[in-house]
């Protein structure tokens, strides 16, 4: 007989920052992510040659990291994102700041930071993540234990 995880939710709790409900997959940075000179805009890209998504899309996704670098300028390059259609879906962030909270608030995608857990540990590149920014909730799902991605 062959052991099959079984599906689970892992919720995490923090602050909407930006409110909305929305649903899709992951796209965690273990990074901080630059606005201005480390995405395309156009193409919902990280373009920053050293970061570990580069050449990856974060359009749809919901994109799990750190937080923001750099400049003031990266929330006027994620409002961008917004006016362009290439957008991330969501964002959940670690580490609150002025930029990121203004990036999120212009960008107009469902936010949430401050969470009771680290959400780049938890949380894997491709796991279904319902971000629930009303109520300051991140649910995960997924079979864990997962030998590629500890809990």
């Amino acid at each position: 007989m062959t052991s099959v995880a079984e599906p689970r939710r892992l919720v995490l709790r923090g602050r909407g920052i930006v409110p909305g409900r929305v649903e899709g997959e992951a796209l965690v940075s273990h990074e901080t992510i630059s606005g201005w000179g480390g995405i395309d805009p156009a193409t919902g890209t990280i373009v920053e040659r050293r970061h570990e998504l580069y050449g990856v899309c974060f359009t749809g996704k919901v994109l799990v990291f750190p937080g923001a670098k750099g400049s003031s300028g990266w929330s006027g390059f994620f409002q961008s994102t917004r006016l362009m259609g290439t957008a991330p879906l969501a964002m959940v962030f670690t580490n609150l700041t002025t930029k990121a909270a203004l990036g999120a608030i212009v960008t107009r995608v469902p936010t949430v930071t401050e969470l009771d857990d680290d959400p780049v540990a938890r949380i894997a590149t491709g796991d279904r993540v319902e971000v629930d920014a009303d109520n300051g909730l991140v649910v995960v799902h997924g079979p864990w234990p997962r030998p590629d991605h500890p809990r």
